[in-house]
């Protein structure tokens, strides 16, 4: 191999089939193929439906990568694939790819931690990560705060969700105040017509002392706000309902964030995941880093949502660290815990 090998990167956790390719921390290919549309209409993934649009996609998405680079199938030195958490199927169907391609080219395979690599992106933005950082997770089905000291070789767990992921509980909510699915970006955008002061919904464990995440209870509290408008006869403000519910998420978030930096000392903070892209949460993040004098870092949102850079961003890691590549016969994990970078 090369000092800084090309390495393709495949993303199947959940409704998005992501291939990436990466030279070292430099981004050669990101392409995406989306399910999204398709689960649209049951206001959720469907499992078995995601997994089927990741069989169709998969070779058309590799091939487009490929000519994105201006590259062929044989210049690829490893192979990096998502082999948890995430949908049991859906991470079958890349797994199961990426086996087949490594030995077909005979190179290396590296079997990835899906969260580790949403912190293992950034690098491709912002160059390589401070030793250690504070990293913050937020998506439709993780809501975590982490210690990392090598993202390549350990990362430590603080905190995390003790019921709905903060993602989560914005397509729930989106799907209260009528808004489409995925509720995320459809709740970013009403809520810049609103005002986040205009309804005091509450804050889940941000004075519990702990790095733990609580977002079911304010789910609930929109919910019954909303049928208690209705009973009554009034008329609602659906910018206000989700302006004040997004404030209430990024408040809880960006403190919990601040509070595990400052209690390990850390003065750099990283945000990824999906929820990393609202603008409300990156606004609040870099007002509170900037006040508190840490170092933010956080992904243009196209490389926050799932994607296949983030997957080839911690396979070029684990290659430059010199960690034994994966057996052919690993498993997907679709509760792998963080803990696990690599299997």
């Amino acid at each position: 191999m090369r000092d800084e090998p090309l390495v393709l990167g495949i993303e199947t956790s959940c409704d998005e089939t992501g291939v990436g390719i990466v030279r070292g921390h430099t981004l050669l290919a990101n392409t995406i193929a989306s399910s999204v549309e398709e689960h649209a209409r049951f206001g959720g993934v469907v499992p078995e439906v995601a997994s089927r649009a990741h069989l169709e996609a998969m070779t058309p998405t590799i091939e487009r990568a490929l000519e994105q680079a201006g590259l062929r199938l044989s210049d690829i030195d490893a192979i990096a694939v998502t082999a948890g958490p995430g949908l049991a199927g859906a991470l079958l169907v890349g797994v199961a790819a990426a086996k087949a391609y490594a030995l077909g080219l005979g190179v290396p395979l590296y079997g990835v931690n899906h969260l580790a690599a949403h912190v293992a992106v950034d690098q491709l933005e912002h160059g390589a990560l401070p030793k250690p950082c504070i990293a913050m997770l937020v998506s439709g089905g993780h809501s975590s705060l982490l210690l990392v000291p090598d993202v390549a070789r350990e990362v430590v767990s603080l905190g995390s969700t003790v019921d709905d992921a903060a993602g989560e509980a914005f397509d729930k909510v989106a799907r209260v105040l009528g808004l489409p699915f995925p509720g995320g970006p459809h709740i970013d955008r009403v809520a810049r017509e609103g005002s986040g002061t205009a309804i005091a919904f509450p804050r889940g464990k941000v004075d519990d002392g702990t790095l733990d995440f609580s977002f079911s209870g304010l789910k609930t509290a929109v919910a019954r706000w909303m049928e208690a408008r209705e009973r009554a006869g009034e008329s609602v403000h659906v910018p206000d309902v989700a302006a004040s519910f997004q404030e209430a998420v990024v408040d809880v978030l960006t403190r919990k964030a601040l509070q595990a930096c400052k209690q390990y000392g850390v003065q750099d903070l990283l945000i990824g995941g999906g929820v990393a892209a609202n603008s409300r949460l990156r606004a609040l993040a870099q007002e509170r880093c900037d006040a508190a004098g840490v170092r933010l870092r956080v992904p243009r949102p196209g490389l926050c949502t799932d994607n296949g850079a983030m997957v080839a961003a911690l396979g070029s890691d684990l290659v430059a660290a010199g960690v034994t590549p994966s057996l052919l016969d690993i498993p997907a994990d679709s509760s792998m815990p963080i803990t696990t970078v690599h299997v």
